[in-house]
């Protein structure tokens, strides 16, 4: 191999774990885009193809930004599910039985909820 002058130029091998892309095509690419698209209404399909496209990418020897941020956005949009998911349950476990009681110690009688007085009879179903 020479230089744009004739002068012959030392051959570098790769470095050891790293691989040369044989092709300038990225074969994970366009499935990282689809990945990235899909993270957000579809987070746990978004990041599965996310990884995917990923894994494709680095046996090619290519880095897929796409793919990498499909599967961040994925996985913290689930997370944030999870954490609103167990909110909603603790707060509708809590308030719940707090209503039940209150109609417990005076079936008779009604309560306000959020304004509006509601008999214990519609909610304890007596």
């Amino acid at each position: 191999m020479t230089d744009v002058n004739g002068t012959p130029q030392p051959y570098s091998a790769p470095q050891p774990g790293y691989s040369q892309p044989e092709t300038g095509v990225n074969p994970g690419k366009t499935l990282g885009i689809v990945a990235l698209v899909l993270a957000f209404p579809f987070n746990i399909v978004g990041t599965i193809i996310g990884i995917i496209a990923l894994v494709q990418s680095r046996r090619a020897g290519f880095k897929n930004g796409p793919a990498l941020a499909a599967i961040i956005v994925g996985a913290v949009i689930f997370l944030a599910w999870i954490v609103v998911i167990v909110l909603a349950v603790t707060l509708a476990t809590t308030y719940g039985t707090e209503l039940v009681q209150q109609c417990t110690d005076n079936p008779g009688g009604s309560i306000v909820i959020s304004g509006q007085e509601v008999s214990c009879a519609e909610i304890t179903g007596s």
